[in-house]
């Protein structure tokens, strides 16, 4: 009896303890609140009015888990994430009981089915396609699907080495991002695109212009197979790229060639090109000397400067033009950028693929400019709906960033990433394994091409790139469709370019 009344005694005084300690805290905590000039609702609801901030931030965590619908959450819902998800895993992405998605929202693709379709043994996969005809050494480009552009820096050394090896796996380029070149885009032996942005990090002398020693140094590796000029990104049109002081260790300060710990802010476009002349001076400046295929990628505004751009081409001669153009939407995504610039500017891949490839084929350029699409395409119905579009190829950042096992926790700009793919958090980190995760990066790039070959198969086509824009309806705002190709018809210039 001794004994456990002691043992009371400790609990009670422990309890007491306890209390006292939280009554010190709220009391003090009162102070501040009422205090400090900042926050009116603190000042007025002390204490009680912290756990609004609290709960808001909770808020995302609850919605995406418990109250939002499987299409509900922007800018990826559930379902696309777990399609993702599954096809990474390699499970079946076979569903049971119906459709979640609601058909009658205008602006919905809907692709039309054939009523013989080929027979299985009728099939084709697609081939690759060359890009850069005019390079010493063109670009034999296998695969539809690729993964667009994300620097090291933006993403971490794991996830950079996870996607090298993935690429390499599933034979797909990699782009490199404005962030540079380094060993781990190497490490897995896979075709890179060099992205060439506004900073010119990886390519730059010691005043910041564009090296032609560096140049040549980046080419003379085989596995880099072309180099994109960044002009835009979809995420912030006129704005140069963002990679917060806290993600700028000495690592990636010393490969991007600026200061540890500092903000990396390239310039809102390149100082040398002003104008379509200049573009493709430099377009043509850099074939030469790496001898490796170059485009550019950029964001539509309107159609007047593509219109500028072509005829100017025809002009100078076909030799002029640029191998490829990489068209983001204005829906694109990024690590870090000006709410603005997300939400305002710049016009969706919907509707700028459908205007770009269409000028592109008037000025008769479709065999010689290829056309990649990006933003926001990151499942099977949006890569076949690209194509139908006319987009030569097509790539996916953030598609693969769910494959490494985003879970859209949007902390990308924070260095906090949970997943370990935005950060440079060595603990967080530990969390991406890259030899579970390339894998997984494989299998989701093999699973969109395979699904987007069995669409064509069900419209009727014998592969892919034979899909057009007859082949796609798209829903009306009094719930009726209409075919994509009257709604968006080809020019007269342009019909002889599409069966």
């Amino acid at each position: 009896m001794d004994w456990a009344g002691r043992v009371l005694e400790w609990m009670a005084v422990g309890l007491l303890l306890v209390i006292g300690t939280v009554a010190l805290v709220g009391l003090v905590l009162l102070v501040i609140d009422r205090c400090q000039t900042a926050d009116a609702i603190r000042r007025n609801y002390p204490v009680i009015g912290r756990f609004r901030h609290l709960f808001s931030k909770l808020g995302e965590f609850f919605r995406q888990y418990f109250f939002a619908m499987d299409r509900e959450e922007m800018p990826f819902n559930r379902a696309q994430r777990e399609w993702v998800y599954r096809a990474a895993a390699g499970r079946g992405n076979t569903v049971a009981f119906g459709s979640t998605r609601n058909l009658n929202i205008a602006g919905t693709s809907i692709f039309v089915n054939a009523p013989f379709p080929p027979l299985d043994n009728q099939f084709a996969a697609c081939e690759p396609m060359q890009i850069g005809p005019g390079a010493r050494i063109p670009f034999e480009a296998p695969s539809i699907f690729n993964i667009s552009g994300m620097s090291y820096g933006a993403i971490s050394q794991p996830a950079v080495r996870a996607l090298s090896r993935g690429a390499a796996e599933a034979g797909i380029w990699m782009n490199t991002g404005e962030g540079g070149l380094t060993p781990f885009h190497l490490e897995g032996g896979c075709d890179i695109v060099f992205q060439i942005g506004t900073a010119k990090y990886g390519v730059r002398d010691s005043q910041g212009n564009l090296s032609d020693d560096r140049l040549r140094e980046i080419a003379a590796h085989p596995q880099v197979r072309m180099f994109e000029l960044k002009l835009a990104q979809g995420a912030k049109p006129g704005k140069g790229g963002i990679l917060p002081g806290a993600k700028v260790n000495p690592e990636i300060a010393e490969i991007r060639g600026i200061p540890a710990w500092q903000d990396s802010i390239s310039p809102n476009r390149h100082v040398d090109i002003a104008n379509n002349d200049e573009l493709l001076d430099m377009i043509a400046h850099v074939r030469a000397v790496t001898g490796k295929p170059v485009g550019f990628k950029t964001v539509l505004g309107s159609a007047e400067p593509f219109e500028e751009l072509f005829a100017l081409i025809v002009r100078r001669g076909i030799d002029s033009a640029p191998d490829f153009i990489t068209i983001d939407g204005g829906e694109g995504g990024t690590g870090a950028a000006p709410m603005p610039l997300i939400d305002l500017v710049g016009v969706p891949i919907r509707e700028a693929m459908l205007i770009v490839s269409d000028l592109r084929d008037t000025y008769g350029l479709h065999d010689r400019i290829r056309l990649i699409a990006s933003g926001k395409l990151a499942n099977p119905g949006d890569v076949a709906w690209a194509i139908a579009s006319g987009a030569d190829f097509v790539t996916s950042a953030r598609g693969f960033m769910f494959s490494l096992g985003c879970i859209q926790a949007l902390r990308c700009n924070r260095n906090t990433c949970p997943t370990g793919i935005t950060t440079h958090d060595p603990h967080l980190q530990r969390g991406l394994v890259v030899e579970e995760k390339f894998r997984r990066v494989a299998a989701y790039a093999r699973n969109v091409v395979k699904e987007v070959e069995m669409i064509a198969h069900s419209v009727g086509v014998a592969e892919p790139r034979k899909l057009r824009r007859r082949h796609v309806r798209i829903v009306q705002p009094d719930g009726s469709s209409r075919p994509m190709n009257e709604i968006y018809p080809r020019s007269e210039g342009s019909n002889r370019f599409v069966n």
